[in-house]
């Protein structure tokens, strides 16, 4: 398969990433093509569609063994699950399949055509191998059963951030960040109300502790690059 485009996104790292698409709106990304698809017409009539399917890769999850069993993060990292039972990164061939709302579309830019989108759960620089419209007829189920996923489905952090250190956050992404980390970037089987955990954002570093439900940021600072 060939790489046709890839994301960028505020996310340097996997860390932190929200673990399924949509679960975080605010988030925000573009779709830069590749030189050998910037053509205007291969987009022509995707403006009439709200949301877009995004087929890309786990690049930086590629393992050369396969496991038929996985163990979901938010299961606690201890139950194992049938790897096509899950969304798991570690999969026969490390493909992904994310709905993401397409915000607007640019045909002539610097770099070609260019769509802005909303809701990605990639990492900056993820390659895309597809692009296909969402149908809401027939793509939407509203009566699907999730499995065992549906046990955690709501689950959610409260954020607390000081003023001093919100203020360095830029003011457009402040909302974003505290949305994905209401979300747990923590792995589940973590519960260390001392420890420090930091992630990359939007060009910042945050950390953070959480405990009793509570992520509390202690401190925020320009990323190096």
């Amino acid at each position: 398969m060939k790489v046709i485009a890839r994301i960028r996104t505020e996310f340097p790292e996997k860390f932190g990433i929200p673990r399924q698409s949509g679960l975080v709106g605010d988030l925000r990304g573009k779709v830069i093509f590749e030189p050998e698809y910037r053509n205007p017409d291969a987009l022509r009539g995707i403006e009439g569609y709200s949301h877009i399917w995004l087929i890309w890769k786990f690049s930086e999850s590629v393992r050369d063994t396969f496991s038929p069993t996985v163990r979901p993060p938010r299961l606690g990292g201890n139950v194992r699950m049938g790897v096509f039972a899950t969304r798991s990164p570690f999969r026969p061939n490390a493909l992904g399949l994310s709905s993401v709302r397409l915000l607007r579309v640019e045909l002539h830019t610097a770099k070609g055509p260019v769509l802005y989108v909303a809701g990605a759960d990639l990492m900056d620089q993820t390659p895309i191998y597809d692009i296909k419209p969402y149908l809401p007829n027939v793509d939407s189920h509203p009566d699907a059963e999730g499995g065992f996923a549906d046990q955690v489905y709501d689950y959610a952090l409260t954020v607390r951030c000081p003023k001093d250190l919100a203020a360095r956050i830029p003011e457009d992404r402040r909302e974003a960040l505290y949305s994905v980390l209401a979300q747990d970037p923590r792995p589940s089987y973590q519960e260390e109300p001392e420890r420090i955990y930091g992630m990359a954002f939007a060009g910042v570093n945050v950390s953070f502790t959480v405990k009793e439900g509570i992520l509390t940021i202690c401190g925020v600072s320009l990323k190096r690059c």
